[in-house]
């Protein structure tokens, strides 16, 4: 039997199981995967050991991230670029490698629910600067050409953040956001504003192109004031359980040997689970 895991502290959140477990039965694959909750100061550890517990991989989540990319012996360009890895594997030498794969579901989430994103779009507006972020900024730079905003209520984090980068990214004071849409094809919320149990996202629309697309990485609601607002506009909207979707995909075929397709009902599947919280 083959197993990955998902590490993170807590771990107990994770949709990542639901999804996995779900393809592992659709392809009639004898795997498992499995939860494990590890501090911080356990990690390297258990991350060191990951054969010796049963392990072929892990997905890894907060706050493990960065610490993760530092473990592997060789991680993707992707991984790199972010700073932080999602996914972990080991090659028949039990060598651990690592990738980031948030860039990847954000983008073919965004292609796949909004194709004209990237017809024509002036700008786009970025809002937040944590690791989202992180990943929504290159997987943009690498599909596009137009300039990047980037928002946050810190702007020491998005100046950062824009050096990291390059010049492709422009910082815009959190004061100046509602502004700053007027030239943008895509608004994407990389925050938890609007989160269920968080703050709500503050921001005013009337400045946004309608046909500009408006991406939320939250999903817990599937529907948040940010997309509910946004769809009465009549701008195309893309929620953010698509992104949790496709980026398990390179993991489990890495794995377990079979790319998986996300359908409507793996996601049926999930959303399932949430309406039950």
């Amino acid at each position: 039997m083959v197993r990955a895991c998902v590490i993170g502290w807590p771990v107990e959140h994770s949709r990542s199981p639901l999804i996995h477990r779900y393809w592992l039965e659709q392809y009639g694959i004898d795997g498992a995967y499995e939860k494990e909750a590890v501090p911080p100061d356990d990690f390297a550890q258990f991350v060191n050991a990951l054969a010796e517990h049963g392990y072929v991989g892990a997905n890894v989540t907060l706050p493990h991230k960065e610490a993760a990319l530092r473990l592997a012996r060789t991680a993707d360009e992707a991984a790199i670029a972010i700073g932080a890895a999602n996914t972990l594997w080991l090659d028949a030498d039990g060598r651990l490698h690592a990738s980031n794969t948030d860039a990847y579901g954000f983008m073919t989430n965004l292609d796949a629910e909004a194709p004209q994103w990237n017809e024509g779009v002036g700008a786009a507006m970025v809002l937040g600067a944590g690791g989202a972020a992180r990943a929504i900024l290159y997987g943009l730079i690498k599909a596009a050409d137009a300039k990047i905003f980037l928002a946050n209520r810190t702007r020491a984090r998005a100046e950062s953040l824009a050096r990291r980068f390059g010049p492709r990214v422009e910082v815009v004071d959190w004061e100046a956001r509602n502004e700053a849409l007027a030239t943008c094809g895509l608004l994407v919320n990389s925050t938890s504003l609007g989160m269920t149990g968080q703050a709500p996202l503050d921001i005013d629309l009337a400045a946004l192109p309608q046909d500009a697309a408006v991406a939320d990485i939250v999903y817990n609601p599937l529907l948040t004031p940010l997309l509910v607002t946004a769809a009465k506009r009549g701008n195309p909207t893309v929620d953010g359980l698509g992104m949790l979707l496709h980026q398990a995909v390179p993991g489990f075929e890495r794995w377990f040997g079979v790319r998986p397709e996300v359908t409507p009902a793996l996601r049926a599947h999930v959303v399932a689970s949430l309406e039950t919280d």
